[in-house]
């Protein structure tokens, strides 16, 4: 009984309608929130030349030549209708209008290529009445990014939909989190290079009424400020609207800061498909060549105290002293498995055993955060004596063939 309700409440966590697919991203020129007014005959004719003016005042907007309507007709992809009202000959409207970049690029001058940021992990996370939503069910800052259309943006964004487990991996509580290890687990299942959490705080005057909109963005692991804004809707009707010109002003944000230089990935995160920089890459030459002089100290004392212990050997005049030669102390590498619930047991495991006495390196095999990680280390002495100093660490040790299994 008791694991048919525990399955049970696992599958009401991931059930539900709770992923909203991102629209598949173009290269397209689009062009939001062309204001138009037009007149008709009838509603149809009213319409048709609503959309023509927003045509001409979309390209205006992006600085196109002067062209015919014909012409101009033939560069638009699509309208995008963002809230329209039609009467018997009017026609009042706010509509989004998409060029075509491949048949407007040659007259914009912007066919070129162009730079973009590495892929960066998109977390939108919503503040209303205290409480922080990020992909736990559907909502309107969500649907927002995921009907941006990203692809003229110099912004890589990996928008997960939040649908079956990223629900349970992808919450508020992930954005503070500090540990390289789990980011790097996280980033590595979306092939991101580094994280962008971008906040929208809203605040209702009174239920329907007015909301007011505080917009955050936040950048990294640390949760580095890149910066903040505020809107505001007339009422929760607007609410859309306002939140899709408040993804318009973070994409805008993000790319200055791209543009600065401070958009750029996380050097402390491992990212197998990006470079690593100059200098992070001399700070891990720096450290291999540490370690291997301090391996190389250790064998030449441990030379010393054999060679010291065969000079005395020799010159000794007295009979041999019966009984077992005292054992010379070796290196050896041995196997250790180590109980890791989370990745902050994980961190504080690495660092206990490259504190034990003895201990000359210590390098990952292989890592599972809830799990059994497994790590090879490198230990001047037999296994009995490594698990004594792991037992008087505070650690719980069972030692096995040439391995120790160890937990808290």
């Amino acid at each position: 009984m008791l694991a048919l309700v525990a399955a049970a409440v696992l599958v009401a966590q991931v059930a539900g309608e709770r992923g909203i697919a991102p629209v598949a991203s173009s290269a397209d020129i689009e062009v939001l929130g062309i204001e138009v007014n037009a007149t008709g005959d009838n509603p149809q004719d009213a319409r048709a030349n609503g959309w023509r003016e927003a045509q001409r005042l979309a390209w205006a907007r992006i600085d196109g030549p002067e062209i015919p309507d014909s012409q101009l007709d033939s560069l638009v992809s699509a309208i995008v209708v963002e809230e329209e009202f039609v009467g018997p000959r009017r026609y009042v409207a706010r509509l989004g209008v998409i060029f075509d970049r491949v048949r407007a690029g040659a007259l914009l001058g912007g066919g070129g290529e162009r730079s973009r940021s590495a892929p960066m992990l998109l977390l939108p996370v919503m503040v209303t009445g205290g409480t922080q939503t990020m992909f736990e069910m559907r909502n309107p800052w969500q649907r927002a990014w995921a009907e941006y259309q990203a692809g003229s943006s110099a912004i890589d964004y990996v928008r997960p939909s939040g649908a079956g487990g990223e629900s349970l991996l992808l919450t508020y509580g992930q954005t503070g989190r500090r540990s390289r290890l789990w980011w790097n687990d996280i980033l590595g299942q979306f092939g991101a290079a580094d994280v962008l959490v971008p906040i929208a705080e809203l605040h209702w005057a009174y239920p329907g009424g007015p909301v007011e909109g505080r917009f955050t963005a936040r950048h990294g692991p640390d949760n580095r400020l890149l910066g903040e804004f505020t809107m505001r809707a007339a009422n929760s009707a607007e609410l859309p609207a306002m939140l899709a010109r408040a993804v318009v002003q973070f994409d805008r944000l993000f790319t200055r800061a791209l543009a600065s230089g401070r958009l750029r990935p996380d050097p402390s995160l491992s990212v197998n498909s990006f470079e690593l920089t100059p200098e992070v890459r001399a700070l891990l030459e720096e450290a291999r060549l540490a370690e291997a002089e301090e391996a190389r100290r250790a064998a030449a004392a441990q030379a010393s105290a054999a060679a010291s212990a065969a000079a005395a050997a020799a010159g000794a005049v007295a009979t041999p002293v019966e009984g077992p030669a005292a054992a010379t102390a070796t290196t050896a590498s041995y196997s250790v498995q180590v109980a890791t619930g989370n990745a902050a047991a994980f961190d504080a495991a690495l660092g206990d055993l490259r504190g034990v006495p003895g201990v000359g390196g210590v390098g990952v095999t292989s890592t599972a955060i809830g799990g059994t990680s497994v790590m090879r280390v490198t230990f001047t002495g037999d296994l009995s004596a490594l698990a004594a100093a792991l037992r008087a660490r505070g650690w719980q040790v069972i030692e096995g063939s040439n391995a120790l299994a160890i937990s808290r």
